[in-house]
């Protein structure tokens, strides 16, 4: 089993006078794929919020490369390694493609060998590199999203459902450049409503059920076990192919 890049320990999170997360525990294993899974309004989005700096861990420690980062600021946490994408995508829309890239770059330039390795995952980028970010249809601003995360390396990257919202085609398309993007070594927990998706990149999974983990384990298992499925998710991962 790999070691652990991200653990979360006994971690709490309050927003305003809101309890979200109670006592969250699970692991992310270095080199691997790590889905998020769980009903509306589980504690996900907060979950990977909290690991950012955005919100604050109230009780709990968030360990990442053996370094403890609870009370880092989000621009410290992005300096160590983490790069975070939001379920909004996070682009700015009256930026063309390269400029967007360009912003997300830590020199102020893009490395001609790491942009040629992007434009493989997501060919459209290269074919609209000058246009505007807002024109861009749904699935292209997330492949753009995902590119923003990935033009430095990064040692963890955080992922909030990428697939929502898009087309068959194009869900396949992500499907595929998560693939390579596992390939490549990279560490990512995900965030994913879509259990297809989650059945074919997952190498582990947490179930997340009223702020709490409520499951651990292989993500096969889980996409073996319907009885499972239905108790941790009120649905079978089959009827959703």
């Amino acid at each position: 089993m790999s070691d652990a890049l991200l653990r979360l320990e006994g971690v709490n999170t309050h927003i305003g006078r809101y309890h979200i997360l109670h006592g969250v525990d699970f692991t992310v294993p270095r080199g691997q794929l790590t889905m998020l899974l769980g009903r509306n309004g589980a504690g996900k989005t907060t979950s990977l919020r909290t690991v950012m700096g955005l919100w604050r861990a109230s009780k709990g420690r968030v360990i990442f490369d053996g370094q403890d980062i609870t009370q880092l600021s989000t621009p410290e946490i992005a300096q160590a390694g983490i790069a975070y994408v939001p379920e909004n995508m996070g682009i700015f829309a009256d930026l063309t493609v390269r400029e967007n890239l360009l912003l997300a770059a830590r020199q102020g330039d893009l490395d001609t060998a790491r942009l040629k390795w992007i434009f493989g995952l997501f060919p459209a980028l290269e074919k609209f590199w000058s246009l505007a970010a807002g024109s861009l249809s749904g699935g292209q601003k997330q492949m753009l999203s995902i590119a923003r995360a990935i033009v430095e390396p990064r040692k963890l990257l955080l992922i909030d459902e990428p697939t929502k919202g898009l087309a068959p085609a194009i869900i396949m398309n992500m499907i595929e450049a998560f693939r390579e993007l596992k390939r490549s070594g990279a560490t990512i927990l995900l965030v994913e409503q879509n259990f297809t998706a989650a059945k074919l990149l997952g190498d582990s999974v947490a179930v997340m059920d009223d702020g709490r983990i409520v499951h651990r384990g292989a993500m096969a298992e889980l996409a073996e076990d319907t009885n499972l499925q239905q108790r941790l998710l009120g649905l079978s991962m089959d009827a959703h192919q």
